[in-house]
């Protein structure tokens, strides 16, 4: 299945929407490889390539969401729904070599940040698997800084890849003497 097949699955929360959920996530992901951080620059984005956009992918619009678009559904997107299309479809499409060097990190959304005067504030994190020699994402898993940790949700990510004889890299935050958590199964350890 393609990737848009995969999006395609995304559960949306939209009544009447105008646009297909599909076609604002691939553009969305289109925008972030491109470096585009912002809701500003993604908008920038979708402007500029626009006319190249509806032709190649045969989009019947006259033009593509905006700014506002773009936000609601970066803001209220099933992102369990997803991380488990974009998943599968990593999973089909890039699967890592042996021997391959696969970074695993997690990175806070700043837009999710509750509380930040609060000692303990409150955010998502994403934890990625990196592929080095693909330059691609093989895999995500999010997480709740309230209800995990970060070295939880790597193991759990690490588990649904299922990757074998490949070499990871992780920050030293994972190597800890008495982990909190259960460690990674041997089969995933080379």
């Amino acid at each position: 299945m393609s990737l848009i097949q995969h999006l395609q699955t995304v559960r949306d929360y939209r009544t009447q929407p105008d646009y297909p959920l599909w076609v604002i996530l691939v553009l969305i992901i289109m925008g972030t490889m491109s470096g585009c951080t912002g809701y500003r620059s993604l908008t920038d984005f979708v402007n500029r390539h626009q006319a190249a956009l509806l032709e190649i992918m045969e989009l019947p619009y006259a033009r593509l969401p905006g700014f506002s678009t773009l936000r609601r559904i970066m803001v209220r997107v099933d992102f369990v729904s997803f991380t488990q299309a974009f998943n599968q479809w990593a999973q089909e499409h890039c699967a890592p070599s042996p021997n391959e060097q696969v970074s695993v990190d997690g990175k806070g959304i700043k837009a999710s940040l509750r509380d930040s005067d609060q000692s303990y504030q409150d955010f998502v994190s994403v934890v990625s698997a990196f592929s080095v020699q693909q330059g691609v994402v093989l895999g995500l898993e999010s997480m709740h800084n309230g209800d995990c940790s970060e070295i939880k949700t790597a193991q759990v990510l690490l588990e649904k890849l299922q990757l074998q004889g490949v070499c990871f890299s992780l920050d030293a935050l994972h190597t800890q003497k008495k982990p909190r958590s259960r460690s990674l199964p041997a089969a995933m350890i080379t």
